[in-house]
């Protein structure tokens, strides 16, 4: 039986965080959920919305911070005590002068940059911390460009998420997250810098694009901007998600305004982006409410906790110039999309498949497409938002999209559990968040081999899924270190992240705690230095 569904800390929360409103769902009878005699953990079939650091008691939970480390297939070959952010950071890995470099950065304001050349002995080279006050640090792309002989940087820029004057914003219970929103006055769109060295401060602004068609950097602008990481492979061509202009309003989630879909711009001269077109799921925009499926026939519409559109760009296994067809799509509560982008000024939708319901939590947030050339699946996951698994499983579905067309659910990934040694038999008693993050991004360097999928699964650690059989896909390997190393080490996302070097078998995950180079025999021997690893990192 699982005990009282969350105690808010009046100290750093205000009760309109915690007011319900109709159609919300409701908190589970405690009967419902929790630990099963047999030993399993049974997830809340609905939840609402909790604020991710308050957390949930429930019998069953170990009542201590776990210290302990697991490993199966899997060796740290490398721990650095170093956190730039303690609930989500991003990464780009990139040679320079005959030298490996990491930039590291998180929480809008904090960047480092290391020389990993040798994961072992990795040495910090720049580190930054910018005042809130200026513009943000935003999940950042950088590729070689080959025409120009250069590295390109382009960074995103979005107006708040979740956060507004230090409180989780809820615009169904606050009257003034709407107006903060409308009127925010930072970029809502992208930056191109022409990098110059092997930190940001060798890079040069070249421009800031506004993805508003109306109103430009200077102005306030409509929309959300550029939500996470930009896709551009070097090239010709530039995919981002966002909203651009504040019609794109039918969304559910109680942070945000506006529900994003994806557009693609020619960066042939990344001084001069041009807009080609953008594509959203029908249903997104005010007026469309009537006319769309995706809408009007969504179990999830009005329900005030679902998260509605893109959160990423487009996923691809390779680049549009390379001669790929086929974008997916993960547009949250929406479902899944198979998008034809062999035209980037005609970006449109071939197929859909709705995805299992998971409220609440972020429903469809990553596609891996690792497999996708090879077997025709993909892989789609949303991630944990309440802690202590308050909320429905959050799963890694396996998807058949070998007919474009008609893309359909095959089967569920197993759940990851803990080994015989370990003092619980779920992962889930471990308390923080349980589930998949994601599986790395398609900046990853090198070309994914050994058909593994790893992905960051917070309180799980480091989770590699096997699919050398994909008809039967299982747990090859994992390391799960521990849940921290300081009392005030974030429980609520222990392992936030993942970055895979596949051309030098390496994995590093991001913890509360520290960085771990990570090697599996599942990829191979890790490889030192460059000598092996060639120039496929971006130069």
């Amino acid at each position: 039986m699982a005990g009282s569904p969350y105690v808010p800390d009046a100290k750093k929360y205000d009760p309109k965080d915690f007011e319900r409103v109709a159609g919300e769902p409701l908190d589970p009878d405690a009967a419902s959920w929790g630990m099963q005699p047999d030993g399993s953990f049974l997830p809340p079939a609905e939840t609402p919305s909790v604020p991710r650091d308050v957390f949930i008691d429930w019998p069953g939970q170990l009542p201590y911070r776990d210290p302990e480390t697991y490993s199966l297939n899997a060796t740290a070959e490398a721990f650095y005590p170093i956190v730039v952010n303690t609930s989500h950071s991003w990464q780009a890995i990139y040679n320079w002068e005959g030298r490996r470099y990491m930039l590291h950065y998180g929480g809008g304001n904090r960047w480092n940059v290391y020389d990993i050349t040798d994961p072992r002995d990795l040495v910090v080279v720049a580190e930054e911390t910018l005042p809130w006050t200026g513009p943000g640090f935003g999940a950042v792309t950088i590729q070689w460009n080959e025409k120009l002989g250069k590295h390109i940087a382009i960074q995103a820029s979005e107006t708040p998420r979740y956060f507004l004057k230090g409180r989780v914003a809820n615009k169904w219970t606050d009257p003034t997250v709407e107006g903060q929103l409308l009127e925010w006055e930072g970029l809502r769109g992208f930056r191109v810098f022409e990098v110059n060295g092997p930190t940001p401060h060798d890079w040069t602004l070249l421009t800031e694009v506004s993805t508003d068609p109306n109103h430009g950097p200077d102005e306030v602008q409509e929309g959300n901007g550029v939500l996470d990481l930009p896709v551009y492979y070097g090239d010709q061509y530039l995919f981002v998600a966002t909203a651009p202009d504040n019609t794109f309003i039918n969304q559910p989630y109680r942070t945000t305004l506006w529900t994003a879909g994806h557009a693609a711009y020619d960066v042939s001269d990344p001084a001069n982006p041009v807009h080609l077109s953008t594509w959203w799921v029908p249903g997104s925009r005010k007026g469309e409410e009537e006319d769309s499926p995706y809408l009007a026939e969504n179990a999830r519409w009005n329900n005030k906790t679902s998260w509605f559109g893109s959160r990423m760009g487009i996923f691809m296994p390779r680049a549009v110039e390379s001669g790929w067809r086929y974008g997916y799509a993960a547009q949250g509560g929406q479902g899944f999309f198979v998008l034809d982008v062999s035209d980037p000024a005609n970006i449109h939708h071939v197929g859909w498949c709705d995805l299992p319901v998971s409220v609440a939590g972020t429903e469809g947030d990553n596609v891996d497409t690792t497999q996708v050339e090879e077997t025709g699946y993909v892989y789609v996951s949303g991630y944990p938002m309440n802690t202590d698994c308050y909320e429905p499983a959050k799963e890694i579905y396996q998807i058949d999209v070998s007919d474009p067309t008609q893309p359909r659910v095959v089967r569920t990934m197993p759940r990851p559990m803990p080994p015989a040694e370990a003092a619980f038999t779920d992962w889930a008693q471990r308390r923080g968040s349980f589930g998949p993050k994601r599986s790395g991004y398609f900046i990853n360097t090198g070309t994914p081999h050994g058909k593994i999928i790893p992905y960051a699964f917070y309180a799980a650690g480091l989770q590699i899924f096997d699919v050398r059989d994909p008809e039967d896909p299982k747990v090859g390997a994992y390391f799960v270190p521990p849940m921290g190393l300081k009392d005030d080490d974030d429980l609520a996302a222990p392992v936030h992240g993942i970055f895979v070097e596949w051309d030098r078998n390496l994995i590093w995950l991001f913890a509360n705690h520290g960085i771990y180079a990570v090697s599996t025999p599942l990829l191979g021997e890790p490889v030192i230095g460059l000598a092996e690893a060639g120039a496929s990192a971006t130069g």
